[in-house]
């Protein structure tokens, strides 16, 4: 059966150019935690939501009480969810079972901070654990800071004795009171960072440098949390190595395009009702996400334009069939604006004034940075919640702007992601964390790395078999006149 290769015999990770080469952000590492933290709107179904988590006292099954949800009397119906989300994610739990008996992530202590779904609960992070040995299910030897998802699936992983700090509706000061639980622990120290966003790691970096400098390695997903580490690497200050997952093929070819061109039309219908077919949109960037987003709207009719900073993925969009303008000068007769650009501020104040009445905004991008929802907190403006997730922004001329999630990404707070293209980004991540905490001391110094193509496509090949495909196997003369392995790796590290 095919062996899984890890650190000793797995070729070395290629280093991502930190000078040149990248879209530079304006986003500080310092930079005030308003501008990243990861909350979920007031979720008011129940009159349980009145109460805080914080003031609770809950146990689960085995008499713990290291973990902070709404509701722990839920968990057994979360359990079922996970259950479903299971049976798309085959590829996941094979490579769990490929590495029950070598448990390679025997020792890891994992503290995680991420959206919380039954997709990342059947992650490595979480159900897939035991087969990998970590501790991230021990207990209160474990952590796991998760936010915006489904109170019952949050409440499942207690039952597994992870220490869960996470729940609908959490304010700011919840947000980072619950990633301090994680990291400050009695008797328990992380040696990895899992991290989407990078809130946690500059929790940690930040508050705790002790800490810090004793982890052997970070996993980021995001495009955003990336961007952190690669500015944390140009000052000298990133103490750690870290794998940038975010730019691995399998993340952006797959999670970012498809994931995004199928969730971005389900957060619209859920929460909107709109109709799309005529409608004239504009899509905020034209990278992975904005491409898919643009192609789902394109689909069922819409009038799609696009803003870009880039004159490369300006090309795309053109080439694609959508015209690329300014946000500024379409702002009046639009009647969809949705973000995807990992920046800050590209909604401001002034479009939000100049929109007509009854444009929906809404975020497909990091956390809630990209429209200026702060501007939109004044006296002179009244908010009216309509449903779950859905407010009507109204102007002292009555004139309505329809805000979705406050300002936080549409798809995980408005509908579901789809399962299998989250495995794909899951298998990725675990494999990551495999690497670096396998890796031998001195592979990886002190920056950011990016994983080999080899990796990439056997995260791949685990997937193929959902879809009952064969691949062509080349010959010996074939590889030899392409210059290949007949195994791979088939893509140049630069791909």
């Amino acid at each position: 059966s095919q062996q899984i290769q890890f650190a000793d015999d797995m070729q070395e990770f290629t280093k991502f150019p930190t000078k040149t080469g990248r879209r530079s952000l304006s986003r500080s590492i310092s930079q005030s935690s308003t501008d990243s933290y990861s909350s979920a709107a007031s979720y008011t179904d129940s009159s349980d939501d009145e109460v805080s988590p914080r003031e609770k006292q809950q146990t689960n099954s085995k008499g713990s009480s290291n973990f902070c949800v709404k509701n722990i009397k839920q968990a057994e119906f979360g359990r079922r969810e996970i259950e479903i989300a299971e049976q798309d994610m085959s590829a996941l739990i094979s490579l769990r079972k490929r590495a029950q008996g070598e448990k390679p992530l025997a020792g890891a202590k994992i503290v995680g901070c991420t959206h919380i779904t039954a997709q990342t609960a059947v992650s490595g992070c979480l159900f897939g654990g035991p087969g990998l040995g970590h501790q991230l299910f021990h207990g209160e030897e474990s952590s796991l800071s998760l936010q915006n998802g489904r109170r019952h699936v949050q409440a499942a992983p207690v039952l597994a004795g992870v220490a869960v700090f996470a729940w609908k509706g959490e304010s700011e000061d919840d947000f980072w009171w619950c990633i301090d639980r994680c990291v400050n622990v009695d008797g328990w120290q992380a040696n990895m960072i899992l991290d989407d966003g990078g809130d946690l790691t500059h929790w940690v970096y930040k508050k705790y440098p002790s800490v810090f400098k004793k982890i052997r390695g970070i996993v980021e997903e995001s495009v955003t949390g990336v961007h952190r580490l690669y500015q944390l690497s140009k000052a000298g200050k990133l103490c750690v190595p870290a794998m940038n997952v975010n730019d691995s093929v399998t993340k952006q070819k797959f999670d970012n395009l498809y994931c995004c061109r199928e969730s971005i039309l389900d957060g619209l219908k859920r929460t909107t009702d709109v109709m799309f077919g005529g409608k004239q949109v504009v899509v905020c960037g034209y990278g992975e996400v904005g491409k898919g987003c643009c192609a789902a709207l394109k689909a069922l009719g819409a009038i799609v334009y696009v803003t870009e900073i880039d004159p490369i993925c300006a090309l795309q969009a053109c080439m694609d069939g959508f015209r690329v303008v300014k946000l500024s000068e379409v702002i009046r007769q639009v009647d969809v604006v949705i973000t995807c650009t990992g920046n800050k501020n590209v909604v401001t104040r002034e479009h939000l004034d100049r929109m007509k009445n009854s444009c929906i905004v809404c975020n497909m991008g990091h956390s809630n940075t990209e429209i200026d929802v702060t501007s939109l907190r004044m006296p002179e403006l009244t908010w009216e919640r309509v449903r779950s997730q859905v407010d009507h922004v109204i102007w002292p001329d009555g004139k309505r702007v329809v805000l979705l999630a406050e300002g936080r990404l549409l798809n995980l707070s408005c509908s579901t992601v789809p399962t299998f293209v989250l495995s794909i980004t899951a298998t990725t991540q675990a494999l990551a964390l495999i690497e670096l905490y396998n890796a031998p001391e001195g592979r990886y110094k002190q920056d950011v790395y990016l994983l080999p193509k080899k990796m990439d496509e056997y995260v791949a090949s685990l997937h193929l078999p959902s879809f009952d495909a064969h691949l062509t196997e080349l010959t010996d003369d074939q590889a030899k006149y392409l210059g290949l392995n007949k195994n791979g790796p088939f893509k140049p590290n630069y791909y």
